[in-house]
């Protein structure tokens, strides 16, 4: 059976995801978007406080990985490659995404990006795990 820790990492990964999507509609509700999110949307709505911006760039963010990061975890299930990489890879996306949100939303630049990488490093360990032997039969 695929390794446990991968799974635990995608299925935390997830609801990581609805945390970070509830903080972004939350800080844009508190900017003063609610009778914008409300309407038709025709218009470009209220602009948003530096928090509440940051918070969204974190969520758009979040976007941009998680597909990735998906992907390979269910690459390396259906290949059946659970080792030490995969498992290593996956917990380094889910730890530093957790980080990746306050430091982004306090505004730290310099460590939000060196977190940023931490994270595509655990998408590559992921997929690199899954690779040895993965299609050569």
């Amino acid at each position: 059976m695929f390794g446990a820790v991968e799974l635990r990492m995608l299925w935390a990964s997830i609801a990581l995801g609805l945390v970070q999507l509830s903080a972004a509609m939350i800080a844009g509700l508190v900017s003063g978007r609610l009778a914008w999110n409300l309407g038709a949307r025709d218009t470009e709505g209220p602009q948003l406080g530096k928090f509440a911006a940051r918070i969204e760039r974190a969520w758009q963010n979040y976007l941009e990985t998680f597909p990735v990061f998906a992907a390979v975890v269910l690459l390396a299930a259906a290949l059946n490659k659970h080792n030490a990489t995969t498992a290593l890879g996956a917990e380094l996306y889910f730890y530093s995404r957790v980080a990746h949100l306050p430091i982004y939303a306090i505004g730290t630049p310099v460590l939000r990006t060196v977190i940023w990488t931490v994270s595509l490093v655990g998408i590559i360990l992921v997929l690199l795990g899954a690779w040895p032997g993965a299609f050569l039969g």
